[in-house]
């Protein structure tokens, strides 16, 4: 007993240094099983080793500790909270991508983690019993993630049990799955990713609509057998019939276990086609689709272009704001004091104390012990707001409209980061002209008949919202890169940022638009319908602007785009951004009635 209990302390004493050494952390204690600790260090808590002769068991312990410990490491819990999604399914679904996130990065880095990770959820796998649609749907999601981001085989029990769920997988993550994989060091775009993907699932919806189905089967189950002895000779007669017409025996004469077993087929039929239904389109356009997501990319400005490059194109763009210096730094000033105003100046009168209300002196003369002469100066809440300005980069903005966007987000990420409002700026444009590897794939697959969006998509971060704009300025410049600017599906990219918004914690959200029109593809618009991808862009922007709490301003470069956006405004030239965002932008940050979701 003694060597044992000697073989388990060292055990303990060994976990413990690993976990401070894989944390990087020495402000660190921890703690097995139920242990009463008390410590001013960071508490780690693991469970007991039960079976001192079991192998399986430490291979547990260790590969608990190795996940504790890159957590803490490799994972912020201020990001993490700030874009977790609402529902009980989406929230664990989320805390599994998360976990796999920060497991990955350490089994990049240490072998000896990554194989007691593998064993330990290879085994885990192994002894599941998943009863409820609920945990297969999540034991699904993570098999899956994990196969995919960290290259383990599915399990025997995942292909058997659980490989209706793949397909409805693949469609929602398999084009995404290269964007995961760069994304795994940036926890908030990782994050931020999965978290629209998850809610683009609806899965709790699914679930919730499934458990009342099921409820009310049981309550008819059990109805009284009184009335169901009521049943007309005539019904009974119809339920024969329907019996030796479909070929099938009576249900009443099978056995318990095959009740049971068609009850559960039935119901995880019923879940993967409500999954399969929600994954479509969260933004009410049913019809519009895409042939593949497989070519998509979302990627940071930063990663399409060397920072000598990204210096030498910001200093391009200096020099047209160089010429503009006068008026935008008169401009930066006048908005923002009219939006500080908007913010602060706003009083509250006939107090007890504050600031000698001058307006009342003559009641302070007759009445110097009036205690109700005193006004405060109150704050009209804008601070806790998300501007998102998103850009079209598509080849009809080359030259000067790009430049005029380019100084537009500029001057507004600057001037708005004074007043405290984050600021994110994005653009849109495909990675290729006519199609690329989406149209590829279309001509290899014999070229079905309306394919739908027809290209491969790349959406662009120049600035995300906890960026400084000192830090992401010269990612503005990549808008004048030559070659950048290609096709643009408005639609998709005005989706992506809303979903990208969605999952920010800001009470109040701004999406401005800067395009110069229509939303363009050749290869898309010549295999379907002429107003294709300009229908699917006016169903986004009805959406956004009826159901959501997110307000929309468009500002059209050179073109009216009043017939896709209902705020919009034209502007020809920069010198027309003075009143345009002035007058705009002091409407929007009015006190005024937010909308609230339909």
């Amino acid at each position: 007993m003694g060597k044992k209990k000697e073989i388990l302390e060292n055990f303990k004493t060994a976990i413990g240094s690993t976990v401070k050494s894989l944390s990087n952390s020495d402000n660190i204690e921890v703690s097995f099983g139920n242990q009463n600790i008390k410590s001013e260090k960071f508490l780690v808590r693991l469970p007991e080793i039960e079976h001192t002769n079991n192998k399986i068991n430490y291979d547990q312990i260790r590969a608990i500790a190795d996940s504790e410990s890159l957590k803490l490491r490799f994972s912020d819990t201020k990001t993490f909270k700030s874009f977790e999604p609402n529902g009980n399914i989406s929230k664990k679904m989320y805390k599994i991508a998360e976990k796999i996130r920060y497991e990955k990065i350490g089994s990049d880095q240490f072998k000896g983690v990554r194989n007691n990770i593998e064993k330990y959820y290879q085994e885990r796998v192994g002894s599941l019993d998943l009863k409820s649609s609920e945990d297969k749907i999540i034991e699904s999601f993570e098999n899956y993630l994990r196969s995919k981001l960290l290259d383990l085989k599915n399990s025997k029990f995942f292909e058997k049990k659980l490989k209706s769920y793949k397909k409805d997988l693949d469609d929602r993550f398999k084009s995404k799955i290269k964007d995961l994989n760069s994304l795994t060091h940036d926890q908030a775009e990782y994050n931020s990713l999965v978290s629209n993907l998850i809610s683009e699932m609806n899965l709790d919806e699914s679930i919730e609509e499934e458990d009342k189905n099921e409820e009310n089967n049981k309550e008819e189950k059990h109805e009284n057998p009184k009335n169901q002895d009521q049943k007309t000779e005539k019904q009974e007669t119809e339920q024969q019939e329907m019996s030796i017409e479909s070929g099938t025996p009576d249900l009443e004469n099978e056995t318990k276990d095959s009740d049971q077993d068609g009850e559960e087929i039935e119901i995880e039929d019923k879940t993967n086609s409500d999954i399969r239904k929600n994954f479509k389109n969260n933004l009410g356009d049913l019809k519009y689709k895409s042939f593949t997501e497989e070519f998509d990319e979302i990627i940071k400005a930063e990663e399409l272009e060397n920072e000598e490059e990204l210096v030498r194109l910001r200093k391009n763009l200096d020099q047209q704001l160089l010429q503009l210096k006068n008026f935008i730094s008169k401009l930066a000033n006048k908005l923002q004091r009219k939006l500080l105003a908007k913010q602060n100046r706003s009083w509250n009168f006939d107090l007890e104390e504050g600031l000698l209300d001058t307006s009342k002196l003559t009641r302070v003369i007759i009445d110097p012990f009036n205690s109700l002469s005193f006004k405060k100066e109150k704050d009209i809440e804008f601070k806790d707001t998300l501007v998102t300005i998103l850009i079209d980069n598509s080849g009809s903005m080359r030259g000067k409209p790009i430049s005029v966007a380019a100084i537009c987000a500029d001057i507004l990420a600057r001037t708005l980061e004074r007043c405290s409002v984050k600021v994110e700026i994005l653009g849109f444009t495909t990675k290729h002209w006519k199609g690329g590897s989406s149209r590829e794939k279309w001509m290899k697959n014999e070229k079905p008949v309306l394919p739908g969006r027809l290209n491969d998509l790349r959406h662009i971060i120049y600035k995300s919202a906890d960026t400084p704009w000192r830090q992401a300025k010269n990612n503005m410049g990549l808008m004048l890169k030559e070659g950048l600017l290609k096709e643009n599906i408005d639609g998709e990219a005005l989706k992506w940022a809303y979903h990208k918004m969605s999952r920010r914690k800001e009470e109040r959200k701004i999406l401005m638009v800067i395009s110069d029109g229509a939303p363009v593809d050749d290869s898309t618009l010549s295999t379907n319908s002429s107003d294709y991808l300009e229908t699917n862009l006016k169903n986004t922007v009805k959406w956004i602007e009826e159901r959501s709490n997110i307000e929309l301003l468009a500002i059209g470069i050179g073109h009216d785009v009043t017939r896709y956006y209902n705020q919009a405004v034209k502007i020809t030239d920069v010198q027309d951004l003075g009143d345009v965002m002035i007058n705009q932008l002091s409407d929007l940050f009015a006190d005024k009635n937010k909308k609230t979701l339909h």
